[in-house]
């Protein structure tokens, strides 16, 4: 079917995705408990909603739309307060991280809904192997022009928000030395990566996706697992390289981050993006999985060689005054401390030092989740 209109949303809107980990607390693996759970919080107020992901270890929360950090943040945590206390009653440990440290894809369950019965019988082993866990955010766009020059704009700053909310270091029982490995396992799909570079709607819905779907290969936006996608149902882009962090203030923190950044690229002061600025992106994408904060990048203009942790801080303060109109400085404040201080990634591996095994890094990152931790970065 034809791709719909994109639909007008206010602009620079925000909402919050995040797929969580159910983690038995018994041996701190994945335990398969999210039809148990989703039964029980479909029986009492919910403050956002829940969803099943395409395994049974995994759920999705989703807040509503906001404008600022203050809502975004209360809704969150109201979000995270009730699911704590549904998986307190069974016996369930709720936690962020974009993997979890040592389960095995193999033992998973698909959730049996339609579409993931459909996605596991094409891409195979693939679909257990995608029990991972993301953060994404939805940025209200007043046009699907917008969209797309918002889309190719923020390319070159990916790399930010995949450093910043890097929390998938181990994978399969072993440190991968990544600090994102969770990327990794969604450039597995055939139709990841980055967006093709068009600017103007008209061309990309007449053009690519009535091409796109003519071949059979998709249906919907849904099918594409590209690093930002556009939402034309809800008049949104999508940013979707983060981690899930390991507390709910660390990902409102990171959507207001992107928001302040959209409403600074909207004023068009930066020169337009073009094709060649992808001639680097593969690579930016590269150093943030792997180093993290400690990664580097090129310029896609001038080539020239950037520290990631710098980059990030001299962004941030470029972007203050639009968060500030906003509302958002109190997420940008966060932010600065996690730069100086390290990412979930980090705080994971230090965990598994301290405690000596993988099940105490999986309880650290469960009580994080709870509390939000104890420290002004969480």
């Amino acid at each position: 079917m034809p791709l719909e209109p994109f639909n007008h949303s206010e602009p620079l809107t925000l909402g919050v995705e995040l797929e969580l980990q159910l983690v038995s607390l018994s041996d701190f693996d994945l335990t398969a408990a999210s039809p148990d759970l989703l039964f029980l919080l479909g029986r009492k107020e919910f403050p956002g909603t829940v969803t099943p992901e395409i395994t049974e270890s995994m759920i999705e929360i989703c807040t509503g739309v906001h404008t600022g950090h203050a809502g975004l943040l209360a809704q969150l945590q109201s979000i995270r307060d009730a699911l704590v206390q549904a998986g307190d009653t069974l016996n369930v440990g709720v936690c962020g991280g974009g993997t979890h440290p040592f389960q095995k894809w193999s033992e998973q369950k698909i959730f049996s809904k339609p579409r993931f019965k459909q996605v596991s019988a094409l891409y195979g082993y693939l679909a257990k192997q995608f029990t991972i866990f993301g953060q994404h955010v939805h940025v209200g766009c007043a046009s699907g022009d917008d969209a797309l020059f918002l889309l190719h704009s923020l390319s070159r700053y990916v790399p930010h928000f995949i450093a910043l909310a890097a929390s998938s270091p181990f994978v399969q029982g072993r440190d991968t030395l990544f600090n994102s490995a969770r990327l990794n396992s969604v450039f597995a799909f055939p139709l990841s990566g980055r967006a093709p570079f068009m600017l103007e709607w008209s061309e990309f819905e007449h053009g690519y996706f009535a091409k796109m779907e003519h071949t059979g290969i998709v249906k919907s936006m849904k099918d594409f697992y590209w690093d930002i996608r556009p939402k034309p149902e809800f008049g949104t882009i999508e940013l979707r390289v983060c981690d899930t962090p390991l507390t709910v203030e660390r990902a409102a923190a990171l959507a207001c981050y992107l928001q302040a950044l959209c409403r600074y690229l909207l004023e068009r002061t930066e020169p337009a993006p073009v094709e060649d600025d992808y001639l680097v992106y593969n690579y930016n994408r590269f150093q943030a999985c792997r180093f993290g904060l400690d990664g580097t990048l090129v310029h896609p203009k001038t080539y020239e060689t950037l520290s990631l942790r710098e980059d990030i801080l001299t962004t941030l303060r470029k972007v203050e005054r639009y968060a500030e109109e906003l509302g958002g400085l109190p997420a940008l404040e966060r932010l600065y401390h996690s730069v100086h201080t390290g990412s979930d990634a980090h705080y994971l591996r230090n965990q598994f030092s301290e405690t000596g095994s993988a099940e105490g890094m999986v309880d650290a990152s469960i009580q994080r989740f709870r509390t939000g931790g104890v420290n002004p970065d969480h």
